[in-house]
């Protein structure tokens, strides 16, 4: 960091600005009085560590915090109101209440510790988890002893900004996270492809074949290419390797990182002196791949995460209210979010359910399979009871309404698979668990073989220490294990059967018996016709006019 840059937030420290916090024993500079109130609210709150231990800078807004910070307190003790909490509160008791919330700011592994450690000191807060890939947090408190103004507040004190979950926000931090990917991975084979074409001139010239001039042009005109490569695009597996380093463990970017490295910095040497072999094709085609690898991986598991979202979608954003039912049918359209429990609505064939409820007036069916796996149309009719989500297939259907926003029993379905996408199984565990003791056997079997081979064939050394590095990286330990999980989790989603717990789909590799509760579950629902067969002397086509004919209005 620049010694004229500020310690909380790393951009320039005015001139005239005097301004600093006591951090680790040391006067730190602060740019404006917002970074000087956040640094000092973590150091009194005993977690200076979040310096020792972050990797990035936080994201910071094209506001000051000196200007954007109280502007943000001031309008936090709007969602204390109990209409505005309807949507994204829920209670868990009597005065129990947990909310659902996206945090923006968060770049490294340190800022979740920073903020779970923050928010669990204050009074009341009974827990909270982050989770660090969707930004995603969850916070439970008792209403008794704290308001969720007042844990907002304490978040937005340490230099981040808490609002509740948005599905179209968490969208657009998916789509903001593909398109980096994508170009990192567009440099990367863009670079490699134009690495290739000047090393094969070289790997197939023989000998005395290429001029010392073309060979070297060729290998400079390589190292301008790798550059960008090894600087924009290998970027994350320097940074997660520096991250692991220090905090004083091992990470799988830690060989990847020596690797790519090593291969290069002995390739610029080898340019630079004009002696020994450069391995430009080599690096731009190792990072190409490990990167492609991951953007699967990327992509799998957003899909995966996609089956929750598409979940969530089933309940309308509108509904038809009648307000003055029975003596009025009038119909006004509101918000979903707006329904009270005693509101009456009008559903009409086709939409969805907008509440759980029950029915008052009409005769129908409803499609209920994603939420209770019963293939066939239940018929509905007054008195019958009707979930959020499910869709009304025949007629017209008045219903009371009983039940809105988190207390649905879609909600709570939705509920349930977010628990189980946060829940580690054992495996997962256990692989990172292996992960971490088999990258510290890996660089020591390394280490041995660079100085083995050091004593054996110096100019094959650093070559076959590479090879080790990348070839035994336990990148497949390390993430295909939660990424099978994960993509077999979205897939029975997507197939109707809902994973509610971390470990069922690895206890179901186990298992040798299956029951099932009845047939109606074994089947998809979707009828066919297969044949058709007359019975009087109706030939065939008359039969299929008379059946759509009867069926035009369905």
């Amino acid at each position: 960091m620049h010694e004229n840059a500020c310690y909380h937030c790393g951009l320039p420290v005015p001139p005239g600005v005097d301004l600093s916090v006591e951090i680790g024993g040391q006067r730190r500079a602060m740019c404006c009085f917002g970074c000087q109130a956040v640094a000092q609210a973590i150091v009194g709150n005993g977690l200076a560590d979040y310096y020792r231990t972050r990797d990035a800078m936080p994201a910071v807004s094209s506001r000051s915090p000196r200007e954007a910070v109280p502007a943000i307190l001031d309008g936090l003790v709007l969602y204390d109101h109990a209409d505005f909490q309807k949507s994204f509160v829920r209670d868990l008791g009597e005065h129990e209440r947990e909310a659902s919330l996206i945090i923006e700011g968060i770049t490294c592994a340190a800022c979740i510790w920073l903020n779970e450690r923050h928010v669990a000191q204050q009074p009341g807060v009974i827990g909270i988890e982050i989770n660090f890939g969707t930004h995603r947090a969850r916070v439970r408190w008792d209403d008794r002893r704290i308001r969720l103004s007042q844990i907002l507040t304490a978040i937005a004190a340490i230099g981040y900004r808490a609002h509740p979950y948005d599905a179209a926000k968490h969208e657009a931090l998916a789509r903001k996270e593909r398109r980096t990917a994508l170009w990192r991975l567009f440099v990367a084979g863009f670079g490699m492809m134009q690495v290739m074409m000047y090393a094969v001139p070289a790997y197939l010239a023989g000998e005395g074949e290429m001029s010392a001039d073309i060979a070297a042009l060729m290998r400079w005109a390589s190292l301008v290419l790798t550059l960008p490569v090894v600087g924009y695009s290998a970027a994350p597996f320097f940074r997660g390797a520096w991250r692991d380093l220090r905090l004083r463990r091992a990470g799988m970017d830690v060989p990847v990182a020596l690797g790519i490295g090593a291969a290069f910095a002995a390739s610029v040497w080898a340019t630079l002196t004009a002696a020994g072999e450069v391995y430009f094709d080599s690096v731009t085609m190792f990072v190409f791949f490990l990167l492609g690898g991951r953007y699967l991986e990327m992509t799998a598991r957003q899909r995966a995460v996609g089956a929750t979202e598409a979940l969530a979608r089933l309940r309308p954003a509108f509904a038809g209210r009648m307000a003055a039912y029975p003596q009025d049918r009038t119909v006004e359209a509101v918000v979903v979010a707006d329904l009270q429990p005693g509101d009456v609505v009008l559903v009409r064939p086709g939409e969805a359910m907008p509440a759980d409820g029950c029915v008052l007036d009409g005769l129908s069916s409803a499609d209920e399979s994603l939420q209770t796996g019963e293939s066939a149309p239940q018929a509905k009719q007054a008195g019958a009871a009707v979930t959020g989500g499910s869709i009304n297939i025949e007629g017209p259907l008045v219903v009371r309404v009983e039940q809105v926003g988190e207390a649905t029993r879609l909600s709570a379905i939705i509920r349930l698979m977010e628990r189980a996408a946060m829940e580690k199984p054992s495996i997962v565990v256990l692989a990172d668990r292996i992960a971490g003791h088999f990258i510290l056997a890996l660089l020591g079997i390394a280490a041995a073989v660079a100085l083995g081979w050091g004593l054996l064939d110096p100019a094959k050394a650093l070559w076959v220490t590479v090879s080790v590095l990348v070839v035994s990286c336990p990148c497949a330990l390390s993430l295909a294990t939660p990424v099978a999980l994960t993509v077999a989790s979205g897939a029975l989603a997507r197939a109707g059967v809902l994973v509610t717990r971390g470990h069922a789909i690895e206890t179901l590799a186990r298992a040798t018996h299956f029951v099932f509760d009845k047939t109606g579950t074994l089947t998809g629902g979707c009828m066919r016709v297969l044949a058709v067969l007359p019975q009087a002397a109706l030939d065939e086509a008359a039969c299929l006019a008379l059946a759509a004919a009867v069926e035009q209005s369905s």
